[in-house]
C-alpha cells in the first residue's frame, strides 16, 4: 500500500474497523499468467460522522497499470453519456479541461452539440480524437500553471480521487474566476442500498454520499447551481467557483447509524447469497456460466462462491473476450457461446446493469437460458 489513511480523509475524524476482506487489486481482463497476479488486503473504516472509506490506498500508478475502461459499453452508459452531455453544453463555455476521459465518448457527444475547445487529461487514453487535445498524465495543478479553462468536467471520475480536499483545490487553481466544475458521479447512496459490488472498492475508496459530497463542494467554495439524477445510476452537479460562499458555520451532517448499517447489511447480503448460490450449483445439472469480467463476479468468487462448475465468465465487451479475468483462472468469452445451449445456466450480478444485460443481451440470444439475478 502506498499510504495508509489514519484519520477520516474527509474530516480528521478518527476511524473505526467495518470489514476486511482479500480482492484482485485489477478489475478487469488480461492476457498475462495468473502467477503473476496481485492479492491485496481491502480494510474498510468509518468515520464517527459516517464516512466509511478504504483504509490501505494502492499506488495509482500500479492500480490504473491495465487502464480504465468503465462506462465505455452497453445502452445505460450510452445513455448517461448523452444525458450528461446535454447537462454540460446548457452552460455557456467556449474551453474545457476533462479529467480522466479515458474512452472519449462524453467529449464526443458534447462536440456533436456544440463546437468548444475540449481538452483531455488521462494517463492511459486508448481512443483519441482529432477533435481534442490530449494530455497522457494524471491530472495536476503543475500541469496548468499557464493554462485556464472556464469549466472543468469529469464524470465518474471523482470517486477514484483519494484526496477530494486537494482534488477541489487544484480544480480551483485551473478555472478561470467564476468558473464551472461540471461532473457526473455514482448515486452511492442508491448503490450501496442496493448492494451493488462496485460501489466500494480499490478504485472507490471513498463512500460520497450527498451530504459529503455538498459538504465538500461548499468547504471548497463551490457553489451548486443545477443538479440532475440519471435514473439510479448517477448524479449530475454542475457548480461554480464562489469566494463569497460562507463557510463559517459549515458541518458535515452525522450519517454514522445510517451508514454502519447499510454497509453491514451489504455484507450480510452477500453472505447469505454465496450460500444459496452454492447450494444451487452444488445441486445442479446445468452448464454454468458467470456473467460480467469485472469486479461483480470477482466479488462472488473472493466471498467464496464454488468456482469448479462454472465453465467461463461471458462479457459482451469485445475487448474482455479471449482473455483471462484477473485474479481468477477463468476465461472470458462472448455470451454468443449460449446460442444453441438448452440446458444453461448464468449466474448475473450486475447491479444497475442486470436488467439491460438479462432482457437486452442473454434473452436476444437463447431465452431458453436460466438466468439467476440478485
Amino acid at each position: 500500500m502506498s499510504e495508509i489513511r489514519k484519520k477520516c480523509v474527509v474530516n480528521g475524524d478518527e476511524l473505526e474497523f467495518l470489514a476486511k476482506n482479500d480482492f484482485p487489486l485489477f478489475c478487469g481482463c488480461v492476457d498475462s499468467e495468473s502467477s503473476e497476479d496481485i492479492i491485496c488486503e481491502q480494510e474498510w473504516v468509518i468515520s464517527k460522522d459516517g464516512v466509511i472509506q478504504l483504509k490501505g490506498l494502492v499506488d495509482l500508478n500500479l492500480l490504473y497499470k491495465n487502464g480504465h475502461d468503465a462506462g465505455s459499453v452497453g445502452s445505460t452508459w450510452e445513455e448517461h453519456h448523452k444525458e450528461f452531455a446535454k447537462f454540460v453544453i446548457q452552460n455557456e463555455v467556449e474551453s474545457v479541461l476533462e479529467i480522466g476521459g479515458g474512452h472519449g465518448k462524453l467529449s464526443q457527444n458534447c462536440l456533436k452539440l456544440k463546437d468548444m475547445a475540449w481538452t483531455i487529461i488521462e494517463p492511459n487514453s486508448k481512443a483519441k480524437y482529432e477533435n481534442c487535445e490530449y494530455i497522457n498524465d494524471f491530472f495536476s495543478k503543475e500541469l496548468f500553471k499557464d493554462r485556464k479553462f472556464q469549466a472543468v468536467v469529469h464524470s465518474h471520475t471523482f470517486e477514484h480521487i483519494y484526496n477530494p480536499h486537494s482534488f477541489l483545490d487544484e480544480v480551483s487553481s485551473v478555472l478561470t474566476g467564476g468558473g464551472l466544475m461540471i461532473f457526473s458521479l455514482p448515486n452511492m447512496q442508491k448503490w450501496l442500498e442496493n448492494k451493488f459490488s462496485n460501489c466500494l472498492n480499490f478504485e472507490h475508496t471513498l463512500f460520497l454520499s450527498e451530504k459529503v459530497l455538498e459538504f465538500l463542494l461548499k468547504k471548497h467554495k463551490f457553489k451548486i447551481i443545477a443538479k440532475k439524477y440519471f435514473k439510479e445510476h448517477s448524479i449530475f452537479y454542475s457548480a461554480y467557483k464562489d469566494e463569497n460562499v460562507d463557510i463559517s458555520n459549515l458541518k458535515l451532517e452525522n450519517e454514522y447509524e445510517k451508514n454502519k448499517a447499510l454497509f453491514s447489511e451489504y455484507e450480510e447480503f452477500y453472505k447469505n447469497h454465496i450460500l444459496k448460490l452454492n447450494e444451487i450449483l452444488r445441486n445442479t445439472s446445468k452448464e454454468v456460466f458467470l456473467f460480467g469480467a469485472h469486479l461483480f463476479s470477482q466479488n462472488l468468487i473472493y466471498r467464496g462462491l464454488e468456482i469448479s462448475k462454472i465453465q467461463y465468465i461471458l462479457d459482451n465487451d469485445k475487448a474482455k473476450q479471449e482473455k483471462r479475468l484477473y485474479g481468477t483462472n477463468l476465461c472470458v468469452k462472448s455470451p454468443k457461446i449460449l446460442r444453441d445451449k438448452n440446458n444453461a445456466l448464468v449466474i448475473l450480478n450486475a447491479g444497475s446493469y442486470n436488467d439491460e444485460i438479462k432482457n437486452d443481451i442473454l434473452q436476444n440470444i437463447n431465452d431458453k437460458v436460466e438466468v439467476i439475478t440478485f
